[in-house]
């Protein structure tokens, strides 16, 4: 059994090789927020989600690279809870498809990192959540409707860390 001095040096191997090997991601709204999240462990954000805001890190489907994106999320018990919105978009988010293609993947919230897996929420139970949600941030209805598409919500479960 690891020693608590050698399991956090571990976790921090760990989490320096998931950061350095992600990518810039292409948006440069989200790439902003990335780096002001990164200098900042996520306490000094200028985001809609504010506090809420995390680092999803997934594993592209095609390229096999490391992506990261900045979410919103929502509290479920122990386990967080984002939305695939793409903001309206009729098209499901890249980050999205690559963790339906791959379930494990990464989440920093402040400067706690863990892996995670990642499983989208059964119709009854997203249901309740989502008219949860919904009262609580009508834009998400907005969001849906303009998307045409169900918006999945994805339960984010620490697996590790």
């Amino acid at each position: 059994m690891l020693g608590l001095g050698l399991l956090f040096a571990y976790q921090k191997d760990h989490r320096m090789n998931i950061e350095e090997r992600a990518t810039v991601n292409p948006s440069q709204y989200a790439e902003e927020h990335i780096r002001t999240y990164l200098a900042s462990n996520g306490r000094d954000v200028d985001h809609p989600a504010g506090d809420r805001l995390i680092l999803l890190y997934t594993t592209g489907r095609k390229s096999g690279e490391i992506r990261r994106v900045p979410l919103g999320s929502f509290p479920d018990g122990e386990n967080l809870v984002v939305i695939g919105s793409n903001a309206g978009r009729p098209k499901e988010p890249e980050w999205y498809l690559n963790l339906v293609a791959s379930h494990r993947v990464w989440v920093r919230k402040q400067d706690d990192f863990y892996e995670a897996e990642a499983s989208v929420l059964p119709s009854e139970e997203r249901q309740v959540f989502w008219d949860h949600l919904t009262t609580q941030m009508p834009m998400f209805a907005e969001y849906q409707e303009k998307a045409g598409r169900e918006l999945p919500l994805i339960r984010l479960t620490r697996i590790s860390g």
